[in-house]
């Protein structure tokens, strides 16, 4: 099952002539290979979140509403959220595995990211939400993390790969 996109589409066919190669690869990455639609969907929109790409964020988000039904809600609530957090988490696991000292690791990081355990989709959804903001911040501990915590959910390496060529297009296309 695929999902429609005439609001993604829209905005892909704006994109200027440069961004051939981005315009193909959106169409392409999202149809979904390793991936449902709400998964590869909800990775896409939390990494448009995380790149504040605002308009990417609104066709996705409403494409998601026309072709989610009932799943939609909790596939944005999601998206937003591993956004979100992934933000605040990216920028402290990678100071603290940057420098590399015992003392910063013994400290606990006291942040509050509740909603990873308690996601409104699944944990692998949000788990691959997150492993895509992960990718695009470069935080090599985060994606070691997310991966690690997919594969002991049984998620295939194949999957893993779509979700960050996902985050990996959304973030070309937002520079357009």
């Amino acid at each position: 099952m695929s999902l429609a996109t005439p609001s993604l589409d829209a905005l892909r066919d704006s994109l200027a002539d440069e961004f051939k190669d981005i315009r193909l690869n959106l169409g392409s990455v999202l149809a979904g290979e390793n991936l449902q639609p709400a998964q590869a969907f909800g990775v896409a929109l939390a990494a448009a979140r995380f790149v504040r790409s605002q308009s990417l964020s609104q066709a996705l988000e409403s494409d998601i509403r026309a072709g989610l039904g009932d799943a939609a809600a909790a596939v944005i609530s999601d998206a937003s959220a591993a956004a979100g957090l992934m933000a605040m988490n990216t920028v402290y696991y990678r100071f603290k595995h940057m420098l590399a000292k015992e003392s910063y690791d013994a400290r606990p990081p006291r942040l509050r990211m509740s909603r990873m355990s308690q996601p409104a989709t699944s944990k692998t959804d949000f788990e691959l939400m997150s492993l895509g903001c992960a990718a695009l911040a470069g935080c090599e501990l985060c994606i070691r993390n997310h991966e690690a915590s997919l594969m002991h959910l049984g998620v295939s390496e194949d999957a893993c790969h779509d979700a960050v060529r996902i985050a990996a297009v959304i973030n070309a296309a937002a520079t357009g």
